[in-house]
């Protein structure tokens, strides 16, 4: 039965593919080397640590390196790195073909090189066709590793007797065994890679990856760059899928919400006459109201603008009408024309008036002839108070 979609995502991506060789096929050795420290003034620089790696392969190697296939194992900082060469006849052309296409190409205790244990352990993997020991004296840097062959047809009395020998040869308070080869783990990211053998962890850095693998190393650096452009092409069309896709997706929103405003419009087009019969009756029902609930109040409209307070003494009305609720009409004249000022003037300042228009001034028989137009504010006057009622005798 076929795994879920969400099976499948779970999972994550596939771990790398890396191509662990036999050890038996290598020969290990621990040098030391110096680290590529800032040299003193007038100093000649150290050499790079992998130049004296192949330095040293040069001295203990019986072939020149371009016949070798060789890595090495070093952190930043140690004083010795762990090397490690075979002969190039050793594999046949079918088995190199197999590794194309791997990111990892090492004998399987390359990858032992990177666990974290304490100082004093030992670490076995054994094997069908081998058994190989590493061994760390401080806990920073392996200082010791061998490995031993097995023959197809050994016992497991001489496997236990090979075992007990290597273990002699160090002194070791804890022993990890493992009895299967390390598998890679899928990648998380690009920063180191992780094996696991039984319960133990092994990660290597990305840095240290290079160091290891036993290629060819000018082709190696040229499928590392190739890897890079690979990574960074698919990246740009990662990126340009990702585009495309959410302009696919504003393009259908686009048109979705045309779709949604065409039937906004076309409900908000069959709901106007309605909605008009609604403002219309709201009109008529706010204009019965006002008729109902509010009064006329001429009375004290034209008290408010002849208040002594405000009139000027030259000013006399001649005709007063009212214009709906809040506005009043005065026809008036004044034998003194700036007193036509100072009455707007006053009458601007009353709180209840909204505003004083003046209009038709006219001179006519050293009288001045004006129309005041005032509006109120609604509720800015109050109806007066009736008078009291007379004592019944």
């Amino acid at each position: 039965m076929c795994a879920s979609p969400l099976e499948f995502l779970r999972a994550g991506p596939p771990p790398p593919r890396v191509a662990l060789l036999p050890d038996a096929l290598f020969f290990s050795r621990t040098v030391p080397v110096l680290a590529e420290a800032a040299p003193a003034e007038g100093a000649e620089p150290p050499p790079s640590v992998a130049s004296q790696v192949e330095l040293a392969l040069e001295a203990l190697a019986p072939f020149p390196l371009a016949q070798l296939y060789y890595g090495s194992y070093w952190r930043e900082g140690a004083a010795s790195a762990v090397v490690f060469a075979a002969y190039r006849r050793r594999f046949t052309a079918e088995q190199t073909a197999l590794w194309a296409g791997s990111e990892l190409v090492v004998p399987t205790f390359a990858v032992l090189l990177g666990a974290e244990v304490a100082a004093a352990t030992s670490l076995l993997l054994t094997l069908p066709e081998s058994l190989t020991l590493v061994h760390w004296a401080d806990g920073a840097m392996p200082t010791g590793l061998w490995v031993h062959p097995f023959a197809p047809e050994a016992t497991e009395e001489e496997r236990a007797q090979v075992r007990q020998t290597l273990l002699r040869a160090v002194e070791s308070r804890q022993i990890i065994d493992l009895t299967e080869p390390p598998a890679p783990l899928p990648r998380r990211h690009d920063s180191e890679m992780v094996f696991r053998s039984g319960a133990v962890t092994f990660r290597l850095p990305a840095g240290v990856l290079a160091q290891l693998d036993i290629r060819d190393k000018a082709e190696l650096a040229q499928l590392r760059r190739a890897q890079k452009r690979d990574v960074l092409l698919w990246r740009v069309a990662t990126v340009c899928v990702l585009a495309m896709a959410a302009l696919i997706l504003g393009e259908v929103a686009l048109f979705g919400g045309g779709l949604w405003l065409t039937a906004r419009r076309t409900l908000l087009t069959a709901r106007t006459p309605l909605v008009e019969q609604i403002i219309a009756a709201q009109e008529v029902a706010n204009r019965i109201n006002d008729l109902s609930t509010r009064r006329l109040l001429p009375i004290e409209m034209v008290q408010a603008v002849a208040n002594p307070k405000v009139l000027p003494n030259s000013v006399r009305f001649l005709r007063a009408t009212t214009d709906g609720l809040y506005t009043l009409q005065v026809e008036a004249e004044t034998a003194q024309a700036g007193d036509i000022g100072v009455y707007k003037n006053n009458l601007d300042s009353m709180p209840s008036c909204a505003s004083v228009t003046i209009k038709n001034p006219r001179m006519q028989d050293n009288k001045s002839t004006f129309n005041l137009v005032v509006v109120f504010k609604p509720g800015g006057l109050k109806p007066s108070a009736p008078p009291p009622a007379a004592p019944s005798s």
